[in-house]
C-alpha cells in the first residue's frame, strides 16, 4: 500500500536513484496508458516549488502521449524488478501491452496510474517543455556521443504534486 509523505521527510540518493535504480514514466492520456524505463532524470526546487526533470526522446509513444496529457507519475522499484524494468524500455507501447507483459500489476485511479510492485511513486505535473538544442551544448563531442542520430530529449520540468511510499519501505 502507497502512503502520502511529506516533502520535508523525503530522503533519497539523489545521484543513483535514476541512473542506477531506473524509474518508470507513466502516462495516461484519456485511457491510452504507457510506460517508459528512463535512468534521466532529477528533483529538486525550481521557481519555489519542488520539481522532477525528466527527458523523454521524441520517438517514444511516452512523449506522444504527453503532448496532450501534461501529468505522469515516476515509479521506482526494488532490484529484483529490473528485468521488468528492462523489457519495459525496450519495447514499445504503440505496438503491444508491454504493461501486461512486463508482469507488473497497473494500478489507475483518479489521481495518478502506477504499479502495485512500485516501492515509491512520484506525482507530478508539467510547468516547463523544450528540446535539448546542439546548438546550446558547450562541451565539445557531447552532442555527437549522446546523440549520433540527432534525436534530442524533450526536456519536462514537472511540479511534484505528491510523493508515494510503500508502507513497509519507509
Amino acid at each position: 500500500m502507497l502512503t502520502s509523505i511529506s516533502f520535508e521527510s523525503f530522503e533519497v540518493a539523489p545521484l543513483t536513484l535514476f541512473d542506477k535504480d531506473w524509474c518508470l514514466i507513466t502516462v495516461n492520456d484519456h485511457g491510452r496508458v504507457n510506460t517508459m524505463t528512463a535512468s534521466w532524470g532529477g528533483l529538486g526546487t525550481l521557481w519555489n516549488q519542488p520539481v522532477a526533470t525528466i527527458f523523454v526522446r521524441p520517438t517514444r509513444f511516452t512523449h506522444e502521449l504527453l503532448k496532450n496529457e501534461k501529468s505522469f507519475t515516476i515509479s521506482f522499484f526494488d532490484k529484483k524488478y529490473k528485468p521488468a524494468l528492462s523489457y519495459l524500455g525496450s519495447v514499445s507501447g504503440r505496438e503491444t501491452d508491454k504493461i501486461k507483459e512486463s508482469g507488473l500489476t497497473l494500478i489507475q485511479d483518479e489521481r495518478r496510474d502506477t504499479f502495485e510492485e512500485a516501492v515509491m511513486v512520484i506525482r507530478c505535473s508539467v510547468l516547463y517543455e523544450d528540446v535539448i538544442k546542439p546548438e546550446c551544448f558547450i562541451v565539445d563531442g557531447l552532442d555527437e556521443k549522446v546523440y549520433p542520430k540527432k534525436d534530442y530529449h524533450t526536456m519536462y520540468i514537472a511540479r511534484i504534486q505528491e510523493i508515494l511510499v510503500k508502507e513497509d519501505s519507509k
